[in-house]
């Protein structure tokens, strides 16, 4: 099956609520948009299909959103990450990945977990707490906590288009300690503590009132979310 946005279709082994469900794949070099999620939506429903999957190595924030949000009463949808490997070929095309089993080519979890903070001066604070991650050896559910996350970028004006780091974070101490004992003449321990940290610097709210948080996870895979600065604020 190959019709448009959909590209080929399975059947659950275990799941009982859900007979058919497509795929779709994003573009070998880019990110799955918005359209191509509600064209997928929309194929899907037309098909007769109780979900769609959407699988691609990045999303765009607006794809992100609509595939978390959706609230349709007979299609389904879910999100998973391909590895980034996956892209690397020879001079033949062939991979040069080799897969197993246990490879996880594809990754399945949600949006990043985090609580936005405002002080008394108007400037905001941003924690990132963890991302859930889906097993599909297990087929459990397992919450990557901040520490065991790669990297972590905070963009304090996100325009809805373009995400531009204006914070970035490494919160995995353990693939620092080498170059922290190297540096520890020049670099002193606060700023190591700076770049490991699961809370933002502060920050005032930019024109577009939004900020986006992009989570990377140990295999590459990347996540977005967007949070209006005018909710889920708590005050400290």
């Amino acid at each position: 099956m190959n019709s448009g946005v959909l590209h080929t279709e399975g059947e659950p082994a275990d799941d009982q609520t859900l007979n058919r469900v497509a795929i779709s794949f994003g573009p070998q070099y880019g990110a799955i948009s918005s359209r191509q999620v509600e064209d997928g939506f929309r194929s899907a429903n037309m098909g007769g299909y109780d979900a769609v999957i959407f699988a691609g190595f990045a999303f765009q924030a607006e794809a992100q959103q609509a595939i978390t949000d959706v609230q349709h009463p007979h299609v389904k949808a879910f999100m998973s990450h391909i590895r980034p490997d996956v892209i690397m070929t020879d001079v033949r095309g062939e991979s040069l990945l080799k897969t197993t089993a246990d490879s996880q080519l594809f990754s399945v979890f949600g949006e990043p977990d985090v609580e936005l903070h405002t002080a008394e001066d108007d400037s905001y604070r941003l924690t990132l707490n963890g991302v859930d991650v889906y097993d599909p050896l297990t087929g459990d559910v397992q919450s990557a906590s901040g520490e065991r996350i790669a990297a972590w970028f905070l963009d304090t004006d996100y325009d809805g288009r373009t995400f531009a780091i204006c914070q970035a974070f490494f919160p995995d101490k353990s693939a620092w300690n080498k170059l922290q004992r190297a540096l520890k003449s020049t670099i002193d321990d606060e700023v190591f503590d700076q770049l490991t940290s699961r809370e933002s610097l502060p920050f005032k709210g930019g024109d577009h009132r939004r900020v986006a948080v992009k989570v990377i996870d140990q295999r590459g895979n990347e996540v977005m979310r967007v949070i209006p600065l005018d909710r889920m604020v708590t005050y400290s």
